[in-house]
């Protein structure tokens, strides 16, 4: 998995790339764990995404969690359809911000 990140206008977009499995989901934890504590807006861009394991969905709940904490906002964006069925089937989907794209998602 290969992880960009860049912020810009108040916003920090972390995109992850490939599979979001057990194998992944630790360096993505890593990162989203500093990210959601220090990024006022946070945005993960899941668009190129084409798998999610119950691990990745782990690491996503508790930068959620981190960033409440931390009074800060998360969002995701760019759900492939076979990633939102996931998040449907799991009712994650209840529990998260979701845009469509990254500009929508960071306006929620």
């Amino acid at each position: 998995m290969q992880i960009a990140e860049h912020s810009a206008d108040g916003v920090t977009v972390v995109a992850p790339a490939g599979r979001l499995d057990s194998n992944s989901a630790p360096a993505l934890d890593a990162v989203l764990s500093g990210q959601a504590r220090a990024a006022p807006r946070l945005v993960v861009d899941l668009a190129a995404v084409d798998y999610i394991s119950s691990a990745g969905l782990r690491v996503l709940l508790k930068a959620a969690k981190l960033a409440r904490a931390s009074g800060q906002q998360l969002a995701l964006a760019g759900l492939a359809p076979q990633v939102r069925e996931v998040f449907d089937v799991s009712g994650f989907t209840r529990l998260f911000r979701i845009g469509e794209t990254v500009a929508a998602a960071s306006t929620l």
